[in-house]
């Protein structure tokens, strides 16, 4: 049964569920609320009470104690394990102390005690309301301050990345290893300080070490740090990122450029909790998340010999998969705009808007260098844009002449993600003079990636 009248503007109108198996408390209780704006709905016990709230959204219950069948305080219990931020308020016959005590550690907001003035539960279910709306709010802005950590925002309502952000949310709590797979630009180390946001450790740091830009030496220094003397240049003591990261998360990108002798170490750190600073002889205990990411192959790198089997089970723990940009086209628009404002906040100038031509390019063109790309080329667009829109002319020259040649396909047979990948890789080679190095920087991606897809399309 449901009643609903004229809200009050000194409380706020809220979804209340009233539990009592005597119909006269209940209704009476269920009426002096509704006349004050809020939406009441009754249930005669327990049972029902749980299906009422499954099947529908409330803000607050308020439940006698003593009922036939499921009582109060197991309803209680019920509800605030399935759903945590709706407030309960007990309300008894029999008050004690140990029934209040036993009702507050339960989650209860407080009791009500039989029998009770109106004036004093509409004023008892003003706070626990309140008390919910800036519990949601702190949530809220909580929330935003996470968004704002975050280099780039994890944007796109594409279906794989609806997925990817709940597969974040399942893994963040654990402690347990995470390994980020994906291609050059897809947004790794983003969802890394996702993981770490919404874990226990977000409060300590998140510190992150590209694994492919250093040598065997200087990536153990880094990791581990050194022992006064331990090299020559070594003028005094390093604390490593391990011990640097102490309580929060270490992100070590590009995994798979490790060399094995690296990886041991690595793999020893990961087992026993405990590094070795270069040149020491101490072992240091560390409490450290890991979260590692590489755009290669980890199985058949173990399978040539150039990954550890035993580190690659322990890292591939929990795992996430960033799909390409090809495979969430839906988001491109969103992507474009939210990278053309934060240019433009860069730059102190308006935003522009993007003209349907340049969607269409954009909409074209394979983007191998992923998000990363897509950044690059609305920042550029954006420098070059005098007016309120961007246009073709402000593309790089490379980006239509290869989205032109694509665009010639239109007479042949549908291709692939994968042919058009090897067509365009091919094509830009070729504008390159076989220059590698250019053909990286015009495909927005760096040249380690761009011989491995060379060397996958046999080109």
């Amino acid at each position: 049964m449901s009643a609903m009248a004229q809200a009050s503007p000194a409380i706020p109108a809220a979804r209340i569920l009233v539990v009592d198996d005597e119909v006269i408390s209940r209704d009476n209780l269920a009426l002096a609320l509704a006349r004050q704006g809020h939406d009441t709905v009754t249930a005669s016990g327990g049972a029902e009470a749980l299906g009422l709230l499954q099947d529908s959204d409330f803000d607050m219950v308020l439940t006698d104690l003593m009922m036939e069948g499921m009582d109060g305080l197991a309803l209680l219990r019920e509800v605030k394990s399935r759903h945590p931020d709706i407030e309960v308020v007990v309300i008894t016959g029999y008050p004690t102390v140990d029934t209040a005590v036993e009702a507050m550690r339960a989650g209860a907001y407080d009791y009500l005690a039989k029998p009770y003035r109106i004036d004093e539960a509409r004023l008892l279910v003003h706070k626990a309301l309140e008390k919910r709306r800036l519990k949601l709010e702190v949530a809220r802005l909580r929330e935003q301050l996470r968004e704002r950590t975050l280099p780039v925002p994890m944007l796109g309502a594409a279906p794989c990345m609806v997925e990817l952000k709940r597969t974040i949310a399942q893994v963040a709590p654990s402690d347990a290893t995470v390994l980020i797979l994906g291609e050059t630009g897809t947004g790794k180390e983003v969802a890394a300080r996702m993981v770490h946001l919404f874990s226990r450790r977000s409060e300590a740091r998140f510190l992150a070490i590209n694994c492919g830009a250093f040598n065997e030496e200087l990536l153990e220094s880094e990791l581990f740090g050194h022992e006064q003397g331990a090299f020559s240049g070594a003028t005094r003591q390093k604390k490593g990122l391990f011990e640097a990261a102490e309580g929060g998360t270490l992100f070590l990108d590009e995994v798979g450029e490790m060399s094995l002798a690296m990886q041991v170490k690595l793999l020893r750190a990961v087992q026993e909790r405990t590094i070795r600073r270069v040149g020491g002889t101490a072992d240091i205990a560390v409490d450290v998340r890991l979260v590692a990411a590489t755009n290669k192959n980890l199985k058949t790198e173990v399978e040539a010999g150039r990954f550890r089997q035993d580190l690659y089970f322990r890292l591939h723990v929990l795992v996430l998969n960033m799909p390409p940009l090809v495979q969430r086209r839906e988001d491109l628009p969103l992507l474009a705009r939210y990278f053309a404002e934060k240019a433009s906040r860069e730059t102190d100038r308006p935003a522009p808007g993007i003209s349907d031509e340049v969607m269409e390019i954009l909409s074209r063109y394979a983007f191998p260098g992923n998000v990363r790309e897509l950044q690059n080329v609305i920042e550029r667009a954006v420098i070059f844009c005098n007016g309120d829109e961007i246009r073709a002319a402000h593309l790089s020259p490379e980006l239509r002449e290869v989205s032109l040649h694509v665009s010639r396909a239109g007479d042949r047979q549908p291709m692939t993600l994968e042919e058009c990948e090897r067509e365009q890789i091919q094509w830009t080679l070729e504008h390159a003079a076989d220059n590698r190095t250019l053909a990286a920087k015009l495909l927005g991606i760096d040249r380690a990636s761009l011989w491995r897809k060379i060397k996958r399309h046999g080109l």
